[in-house]
């Protein structure tokens, strides 16, 4: 495992900043992540809108003074368990330092804050053409709507707004 720093990042430090977008648009630019960097117009309206949001929790892994992934996730509610939940919204590593265990890295620190806020779970969608993050996530516990107590396939779905 590569001597890797993960790290909450702070909104209003620019360096933290600066890597979010970075990494960000490298994910969207990854074929797992829509194969287009961001638009102008999403990478300056990105730190507003994540600042503007107030469940957003991001984490930074860092090699030296290189940012190389991101966990971007947003707490929320279950109604069915009456508690908070974190759902992951984005969870990306740079191609360069991907097979490294930095995703996992990444969860771990997601999980640990998931249980400092009181969180029922952790949630996330992922493709269902990527084999690889399935694999990472059924390592590390995740399962379809196992809060359900089976296996029960789960779509995300989502409708666009204008």
């Amino acid at each position: 495992m590569p001597a890797v720093t993960i790290i909450e990042a702070h909104l209003d430090d620019v360096q933290h900043q600066a890597a979010l977008v970075a990494l960000i648009d490298a994910y969207a630019r990854d074929q797992m992540g829509g194969g287009q960097g961001l638009t102008e117009e999403a990478r300056m309206a990105l730190i507003p809108g994540l600042r503007q949001h107030p469940t957003t929790v991001v984490f930074l892994a860092w090699d030296g003074h290189t940012p190389v992934g991101i966990a971007v996730c947003f707490v929320g509610f279950s109604t069915f368990l009456a508690r908070p939940l974190l759902n992951i919204h984005d969870l990306a590593v740079l191609p360069s330092h991907r097979r490294q265990g930095i995703g996992r890295l990444l969860l771990e620190h997601v999980a640990a804050k998931g249980r400092a806020l009181n969180c029922c779970k952790l949630t996330l969608e992922v493709r269902a053409d990527n084999a690889t993050a399935q694999q990472l996530y059924a390592s590390v516990g995740f399962d379809s709507a196992a809060s359900y107590g089976g296996a029960v396939r789960v779509w995300f779905l989502e409708k666009r707004l204008p």
